[in-house]
C-alpha cells in the first residue's frame, strides 16, 4: 500500500511537471511511475517509452520551459520514494533472517518484498537520471541532456525488468526449498529409530508458506505393516515440526541398492 500511494502521488507531481516543462525525462518517468503503480508490467512499458521518448528528444530537441516544475516534482517525487523503500526495508528486516540485499532478493518465497524493494531502488535511481538530466540542460541551453536522461531512465528499467523476470521465474513454475530447509528436512526424517537411510528427497514450493516433500525413505525391513505406518505418521511429523512450511509431505518406502544413483536432497536455485 505504501508503494502503491507513493507511486499515485508520483505518477500525479510528474505528469503536472511535463505539462508545465514539455521535459522527455518528466514524461518518462510519469509513465514509469503509472507503471509502478498498475503493479508492476515488470517496468518493460516504461522502458520501452523512455527509450522511445529520449531517441525522439535526441533527433529533435526540445527546450525545457518552467523547469522549476520539474525540480519540484523530482523533489517531491524523491521524498516519497525514499518514504516508499524505507517501509519495504522495515517490512523485509522482519523476514531478511541475516541474510544479504541480494540473497533475500534471490531466495525470497514472498515475491511481493523483492519486487517493491527493485522498484523503489530502481525509481530512485531514476528520478537521479532525470534530476542529473534536467539540471544538465537548464545550466547548459542543451536539451539533449535531457533525452539523455530519459534513456538512461529507459535502460534503468529494462536492465529492472529482466531482473525481476529471472528472480520470479522459479517462484512461478516452481521453487526448492532453501538448502538450510533442505537439510533440516533431511535430518529430521533420518532422526527416528526406524529410518535406517534417506535414498532420495524433492521439495517444491506451492506458495511462500507451503512446501511439498517427496521422499524415498529407507525402513528397518523387520517392521510390521501397522508400524511402517507408524514410522512414516511419525516422520512426518517430525519433518513439520522442524519445517512448518512442509504440510504436505509424501515418504515412499523402499530399500536402498548399492551403486544406483542417489539423490539426498533437492537443490535450490542458484
Amino acid at each position: 500500500m505504501a508503494a502503491f500511494l507513493a507511486n499515485l502521488g508520483i505518477a500525479i507531481a510528474k505528469f503536472v511537471a511535463f505539462v508545465f516543462t514539455g521535459a522527455a525525462s518528466m514524461l518518462a518517468e510519469s509513465i514509469h511511475s503509472v507503471a509502478d503503480t498498475g503493479n508492476q508490467a515488470l517496468f518493460t512499458l516504461g522502458s520501452l517509452f523512455a527509450l522511445f521518448e529520449g531517441y525522439e528528444k535526441l533527433r529533435h530537441p526540445h527546450g525545457i520551459e518552467s523547469p522549476a516544475w520539474a525540480f519540484g516534482a523530482l523533489l517531491v517525487a524523491i521524498a516519497l520514494e525514499s518514504w516508499s523503500l524505507r517501509t519495504a526495508i522495515h517490512e523485509a528486516e522482519k523476514v531478511r533472517a541475516g541474510l544479504s540485499w541480494w540473497a533475500f532478493i534471490r531466495r525470497s518465497k514472498s515475491p511481493e518484498l523483492p519486487v517493491v524493494l527493485l522498484e523503489d531502488v530502481g525509481a530512485l535511481l531514476g528520478l537521479g537520471c532525470a534530476l542529473v538530466g534536467v539540471s544538465l540542460a537548464v545550466v547548459t541551453g542543451e536539451s539533449r541532456f535531457d533525452a539523455v536522461g530519459s534513456v538512461a531512465i529507459g535502460l534503468l528499467l529494462g536492465v529492472i525488468a529482466v531482473t525481476l523476470g529471472i528472480e520470479m521465474r522459479s517462484l512461478l513454475i516452481g521453487e526448492a526449498a532453501s538448502q538450510a530447509e533442505v537439510a533440516a528436512i533431511g535430518a529430521a526424517l533420518i532422526d527416528g529409530p526406524a529410518v535406517r537411510r534417506l535414498i532420495h528427497l524433492r521439495t517444491l514450493h506451492l506458495g511462500p508458506d507451503e512446501l511439498l516433500v517427496g521422499a524415498k525413505v529407507e525402513f528397518d525391513p523387520a517392521l510390521s505393516l501397522a508400524e511402517a505406518a507408524e514410522a512414516i505418521d511419525e516422520a512426518e511429523r517430525r519433518v513439520r515440526a522442524m519445517v512448518p512450511s512442509a504440510r504436505i509431505t509424501y515418504l515412499e518406502p523402499d530399500c536402498y541398492r548399492a551403486g544406483a544413483p542417489v539423490e539426498r536432497a533437492s537443490a535450490p536455485d542458484p
